[in-house]
């Protein structure tokens, strides 16, 4: 049975309406074409993010997003996506948003990587940040706005 879940790790953070995104995030996966097998987006603080960011990818550098494709067969989704809170509450005051839709925001970005698309170059960003765009409005079909 296809799941998405939600965890904290070394922060109390408690994301709104999560019925209603889990159907937001599984309505993007199948919009795109592809399956949701298993999706887990564990909540963290800024150094556990970092220690993971050191561990498993070498870099030491603070980020509010890794995202882990477990996924052994294609178009099938099973991953563990980890978001710094702290992170997430800077770039809201930074981008002048709201808190709730930076973590929608952040959350997707995430997806979006399981989906195919990347944001390594002017061209790949553009059109990450199109499709981050697309599906922030999709949230309105399932009343998530």
């Amino acid at each position: 049975m296809p799941a998405i879940s939600f965890f904290t790790e070394s922060v109390s953070y408690n994301l709104p309406q999560k019925l209603k995104v889990k159907k937001w995030i599984k309505a993007t996966i199948e919009k795109e074409g592809f399956k949701l097998q298993e999706l887990n987006f564990i909540f963290c603080s800024d150094e556990y993010l970092l220690a993971i960011n050191q561990q498993y990818l070498n870099h030491d550098t603070y980020t509010d997003i890794i995202t882990f494709d477990n996924s052994e067969e294609e178009k099938q989704i099973v991953s563990d996506i980890f978001i710094s809170i702290e992170r997430v509450k800077e770039n809201a005051k930074t981008f002048k948003t709201v808190e709730f839709d930076e973590v929608c925001r952040i959350m997707i970005h995430g997806t979006l990587h399981l989906l195919g698309y990347k944001d390594k170059g002017k061209a790949a960003k553009t059109l990450m940040t199109e499709k981050e765009d697309e599906y922030l409005g999709y949230r309105a079909v399932v009343g998530l706005v």
